[in-house]
């Protein structure tokens, strides 16, 4: 985490002071199911509440102490003792490391997948309001970069309301799979702990019980998790790069906001850049890396090994806060978008009609021409338009061979821009329902 692209809500899941009241609580509410069933004094379990519930853990001192011990959680553990007093030695009763850490990770997994939820509905919101704002707005399709067809500037972000709707429910479902908490004890046997301790610091943390846990929370879980941010990522950088070719000054059809004040180069003063969507292009590319260690983590040797250890400390707070920034700037990105309908109508209009080849290449056929005769009478009228020698519709209608199927009237018809439109009510109504 850097604090360039880093929000305080995210940052603070991550802290090591929150880490530490996580690892307290798993802990403590651990020592209650104990006391309940009278492996430990009930006690015991409420002096471990009243002495260190309102605690604020030394990170200095627990670093000083695994300086020495090499292990972090006993390390806390002897923190915690310093704190509570004698009654520290029923807390881990019967438990490992792994239960804790474990646990712990999943709890700020599933408080980070929920910011991140949020971040989607602000970029879901963005998307929405401007695709309804530009829903009949006309601009080219492109095929290959190429101009292809006819659509709509709010069918482009209408595509992408949906893509991150999709977005939404894959995080949802990967929040689900991560929600699981292990208090099983070495190799997940529960030889040395009841499994009911598990299921009440499981409803206590807002986690479900893992079914099997070896000594670590299966991995493939978070690789899941992983995964689907870094799909969410693409899709970040997907509108990022569209609305980076639109800024293009040949193109110029939408820009990025330019605030007063802004500068867009050190030596070129009249440069406006989309400096915040090749932001995001990058961000994205940090996200998706994070996917590949979380696929190899899954692979641990036996009931468990630390190799995911070292990456987890890293991909965990660098994936979802560098995610939860980008989604917050693409929903300012999208919401403050400069839209130029009028760059858009002359770009469509750039090719001299060529835009509706296809639906000549069908009239002729409906005529009775073959679809080989069609396309070439069509093509051998388009190429000429191309090195810009002419206008489409003129040259079809000086075409003899074209005229035997083809009057002017029905040649000027085929030319309507608004039939390219007609079912954008339909497809719009597919993605937001009836609003």
């Amino acid at each position: 985490m850097i604090p360039r692209y880093t929000r305080p809500e995210m940052a603070s899941i991550w802290e090591p002071q929150t880490r530490f009241k996580i690892w307290f609580e798993i802990e403590a509410h651990a020592a209650d199911a104990l006391a309940e069933l009278g492996t430990i004094p009930k006690e015991a379990a409420k002096t471990v509440w009243a002495k260190a519930r309102n605690a604020t853990f030394d990170v200095a001192r627990i670093d000083e102490i695994e300086r020495e011990t090499k292990h972090d959680v006993i390390a806390f553990l002897t923190h915690l003792a310093e704190i509570v007093g004698p009654e520290a030695r029923f807390v881990h009763q019967g438990m490992t490391s792994s239960d804790v850490l474990d646990t712990c990770l999943n709890v700020q997994l599933t408080r980070a997948a929920d910011l991140l939820l949020a971040d989607l509905d602000k970029v879901l919101a963005a998307l929405k309001k401007r695709a309804f704002e530009h829903k009949m707005t006309p601009t080219i399709g492109r095929s290959h970069g190429i101009h292809a067809e006819p659509v709509t500037f709010g069918l482009k972000l209408a595509y992408a309301y949906a893509e991150f709707s999709r977005a939404k429910e894959r995080l949802i479902a990967a929040r689900k799979e991560v929600a699981t908490c292990a208090i099983s004890g070495a190799v997940g046997t529960f030889a040395q702990i009841d499994p009911r301790v598990e299921e009440h610091v499981a409803k206590a943390m807002g986690l479900v019980p893992e079914p099997i846990s070896t000594q670590v929370i299966p991995r493939d879980r978070h690789a899941m998790y992983f995964s689907t941010l870094g799909v969410i990522a693409s899709s970040v950088e997907r509108i990022a790069v569209e609305i980076r070719h639109m800024q293009r000054t040949e193109v110029l059809e939408a820009e990025e906001f330019f605030s007063e004040g802004q500068k867009g180069s050190s030596a070129m003063p009249h440069k406006r850049n989309p400096v915040l969507s090749e932001n995001l292009t990058g961000l994205s590319r940090m996200v998706r890396a994070y996917v590949t260690p979380a696929l190899e983590n899954v692979v641990l040797w036996h009931e468990r090994d630390i190799s995911h250890s070292s990456a987890e400390r890293m991909m965990g707070p660098d994936a979802t806060v560098t995610l939860d920034f980008a989604l917050v700037r693409l929903a300012s990105l999208i919401d403050k978008l400069l839209v130029y309908p009028a760059n858009m109508q002359k770009n469509l209009d750039r090719l001299g009609g060529l835009v509706h080849s296809q639906r000549v290449l069908l009239a002729l056929t409906q005529k009775g021409a073959s679809r080989e005769d069609s396309y070439k009478l069509v093509q051998r009228n388009a190429m000429p338009v191309w090195r810009g020698e002419g206008d489409f519709l003129q040259l079809l209608k000086k075409d003899a061979e074209v005229k035997k199927y083809l009057g002017d009237a029905e040649l000027d018809e085929l030319f309507d821009l608004g039939y390219h439109l007609k079912h954008v009510d339909t497809i719009f109504k597919r993605v937001f329902g009836e609003s």
